[in-house]
C-alpha cells in the first residue's frame, strides 16, 4: 500500500467526538474535537444521557474539518475506524434512534437514545443479573457491572411497552457507529464479549436470558436484536460491510466504499495505540522493537473522566486455555482485539471527574480561580506552587509527606474493580477545620494519591491472579499530569510510558483499526507490525521514590485496603440494624 494512504481515527469520548487524520508512519496531520451533550436529571443523579443522532452531527463535522485542515484528498482517505464509550446505543430495525429516557416517550422515536457508560440507573437489575450463578459472569471478574449493556437493557424492558421493546436494536456504541457507517450491523466482538456477555466460544447463553427475563432477545437462536449467532461476530479492524454507505460517505464528505474497521471499546483502542510503543529513556529512543509476547507485560491505562486497565494474555502463554481470571476485574474476553488472545480489564469508574469534584466544591475553588486568572496559569500549575511552598515550610522532600496524616478512599461513584461493588463510596479520614486555598491543594494532591493507590491495588490483584505486569502504557488527560504520572511510578513501583500526545493515544488506536480494514490483514503478528509502525516512542517515567517515601506510600496502601474492609463492616453493621 501506498506511504501517501490516510486514514481516519474517530473517537467518541464522554463528552465530545474527536477525528483525526493520520498517515501510514503514525503521523498525525490534522484533528478536530466537537463537544456532544450529555442530559442529566436533576431528580436523580445516576442518569447520563446522550443522542447518537448529535454525536453523528459532531463526527461529520469534524471529519470535514480534518480533510480541510489537511487538504488531503478524499480519494487518499483509504480507511477509518470507530472507538467509543462503551454505552448502550438503542434504535429501530432502520436505525432510527428510540428514547430511553423514563416515562410516557420512552420506545418511542426521538433523540435520547443513548444509556452512557456512567449511568447507573441498573442497580437492581444487576443485582437479579449477579444472584444467578451464570456461566456468563465467570467471564466479567464474577459480578457484572451494572454499567454494562445487559442489565441497562432490563431495565428498559421493565419500562417499555412489550411492542416497542420487539422493535429495538441494543447496540454497544462502537458497534452502533460502524451500523450507521455501513448500514450492516453486525457487531464486535469486543462489545459483546466485554459489555453484553456473549461468553467465549460458547457464544450467547440462551438459559440466562430467560432466566432474568431476557428470552425474546433469544429469538429462535437468530439474536437479532442484540447482534448475530456465534460466528458472525468481527474482530477488531476487520471490514465491515463494504465499506461507507453512499449516505455515510456524503455526510462525513469521503467517498462511498472507503474501508471500514470493525470497532473497539475506548479503552481498547488506547491500548492499540500506545503498548507497541518504543520508550525514551534519558533523550535516548530504545532501538529494541517490542514483540508481540511483550504486550503481554504491559497495561495500557486509560485516564480520562474514568480509568480503564488493559492488559493482553494469550492462552499460549498460560497454563490454562481460558485466559486469566482475575476476581472482581471484567474478563478474561477472548478475541476483543487479537484472535486467540485473552484481555483483562480492570478500572475506577471516575478518576478525572474525582479530581474535578474535589476542586469545584471546596470552599476555596472560586478563589483559586481567580488567583490563576491574576497569575496567567492553570489551575493545576497554582495548586503545585502551593505545594511547593509547603514542602519548603514544612522542611519535607516530597509532597507525600504533606499527606501523610490524612487518608482518602475515592469510590464515590462506587467501585468498578477490583472490588466490583457499585455501593462503595468515598471517605476522608484525617479532616481539619481549615476552608483555605492551603487546605485545597492538599486535598488535590491527596486525590492524586488515592488514584494512584487504587490503581496499585489493581495491578496487584492482576498480578496476583497470574499476570506479570512490568508497566504501565498512559494516555487520555490525566497522562499530562507529570507529577501524578510520577506518584504512579512510585506507588505501584513500576515505570510509567508516557505517549507522544496524551490526547491523541486513543484516536490513533481507531485510525489503525481503518488500515487494518483497508490492507486485509487478520493475523495478529501482522497488525502488531502495523501497531509498532503508527506507534510513536513514549517518555519512561520511572520509580524514583526515597526509600522513607516508599515506606510512607506502602504505609498507605495498607490503610487504603483496610479502609475498604471497615466500610464494608460498617455498612453491614447498619444493614443489621434496621432488619
Amino acid at each position: 500500500m501506498s506511504s501517501d494512504n490516510y486514514f481516519i481515527g474517530i473517537d467518541i469520548g464522554t463528552g465530545s467526538a474527536r477525528a483525526s487524520l493520520v498517515a501510514q508512519n503514525g503521523e498525525i496531520k490534522a484533528s478536530s474535537t466537537k463537544d456532544t451533550i450529555t442530559w442529566r436529571d436533576q431528580h436523580d443523579h445516576r442518569i447520563f444521557e446522550q443522542s447518537t443522532n448529535n454525536i453523528w452531527e459532531q463526527i461529520c463535522t469534524a471529519v470535514k474539518e480534518v480533510l480541510k485542515q489537511s487538504n488531503i484528498p478524499m480519494i487518499a482517505v483509504r480507511g477509518l475506524g470507530f472507538d467509543a464509550t462503551c454505552s448502550l446505543a438503542v434504535s429501530d430495525f432502520e436505525g432510527n434512534p428510540i428514547i430511553v429516557t423514563e416515562g410516557g416517550d420512552i420506545g418511542k422515536n426521538g433523540g435520547r437514545n443513548v444509556i452512557l457508560w456512567a449511568d447507573h440507573r441498573a442497580e437492581k437489575e444487576a443485582e437479579l443479573i449477579n444472584s444467578t450463578g451464570s456461566i456468563v459472569l465467570n467471564y466479567v471478574g464474577g459480578t457484572m457491572s451494572l454499567e454494562m449493556e445487559v442489565p441497562k437493557i432490563l431495565w428498559l424492558k421493565k419500562r417499555m411497552d412489550p411492542a416497542l421493546f420487539a422493535r429495538c436494536q441494543f447496540f454497544d456504541l462502537p458497534d452502533f457507529f460502524t451500523y450507521k457507517a455501513t448500514g450492516d450491523n453486525t457487531r464486535s466482538f469486543c462489545s459483546t464479549t466485554c459489555k453484553c456477555s456473549y461468553v467465549p466460544d460458547k457464544g450467547w447463553q440462551p438459559d440466562f436470558f430467560e432466566r432474568i427475563g431476557l428470552g425474546e432477545l433469544v429469538d429462535g437462536g437468530n439474536w437479532k436484536q442484540i447482534g448475530a449467532a456465534r460466528g458472525q461476530l468481527h474482530a477488531a479492524g476487520s471490514p465491515v460491510g463494504r465499506g461507507l454507505s453512499k449516505k455515510a460517505a456524503e455526510e462525513l464528505g469521503l467517498i462511498e466504499g472507503t474501508a471500514v474497521g470493525s470497532g473497539l471499546i475506548d479503552g481498547y483502542a488506547g491500548w492499540m495505540g500506545t503498548v507497541a510503543a518504543r520508550y525514551i529513556e534519558n533523550g535516548q529512543v530504545s532501538n529494541v522493537l517490542p514483540s508481540l509476547d511483550e504486550s503481554r507485560h504491559r497495561v495500557a491505562v486509560v485516564a480520562g473522566t474514568s480509568t480503564c486497565h488493559i492488559v493482553q494474555a494469550s492462552y499460549l502463554a498460560q497454563s490454562s486455555r481460558e485466559g486469566v481470571f482475575v476476581k472482581g476485574v471484567w474478563g478474561p474476553y477472548k478475541d476483543a482485539t487479537f484472535s486467540g488472545w485473552w484481555m483483562n480489564e480492570g478500572g475506577q469508574s471516575f478518576t478525572g471527574q474525582l479530581i474535578h469534584f474535589i476542586l469545584t466544591t471546596h470552599h476555596s475553588y472560586p478563589e483559586l480561580e481567580e488567583r490563576a486568572k491574576q497569575e496567567g496559569k492553570a489551575i493545576y500549575l497554582v495548586l503545585l506552587d502551593i505545594l511547593e511552598r509547603l514542602r519548603h515550610e514544612d522542611h519535607v522532600d516530597t509532597y507525600t509527606e504533606l499527606t501523610k496524616d490524612v487518608h482518602f478512599y475515592p469510590d464515590f461513584h462506587g467501585n468498578r474493580s477490583p472490588i466490583a461493588d457499585p455501593r462503595m463510596r468515598g471517605s476522608i479520614v484525617g479532616l481539619e477545620l481549615d476552608s483555605s486555598l492551603t487546605d485545597l491543594a492538599r486535598k488535590y494532591y491527596l486525590t492524586l494519591e488515592a488514584i494512584a493507590l487504587q490503581t496499585r491495588h489493581i495491578v496487584d490483584d492482576l498480578n496476583a491472579a497470574g499476570h506479570a505486569i512490568t508497566s504501565l502504557y498512559m494516555s487520555g488527560g490525566q497522562a499530562k499530569n507529570l507529577v501524578m504520572m510520577q506518584l504512579f511510578a512510585d506507588t505501584c513501583n513500576i515505570p510509567i510510558v508516557l505517549p507522544k500526545s496524551h490526547s491523541e493515544a486513543v484516536v490513533l488506536g481507531a485510525a489503525m483499526l481503518g488500515r487494518i480494514a483497508a490492507e486485509g490483514v487478520t493475523d495478529g503478528q501482522d497488525m502488531w507490525k502495523i501497531m509498532v509502525e503508527m506507534t510513536p516512542p513514549g517518555t519512561l517515567v520511572a520509580p524514583a521514590a526515597s526509600p522513607r517515601v516508599k515506606r510512607l506510600l506502602d504505609a498507605k496502601y495498607k490503610i487504603f485496603r483496610e479502609t475498604i474492609d471497615i466500610q464494608k463492616r460498617w455498612r453491614q453493621q447498619m444493614e443489621e440494624a434496621i432488619l
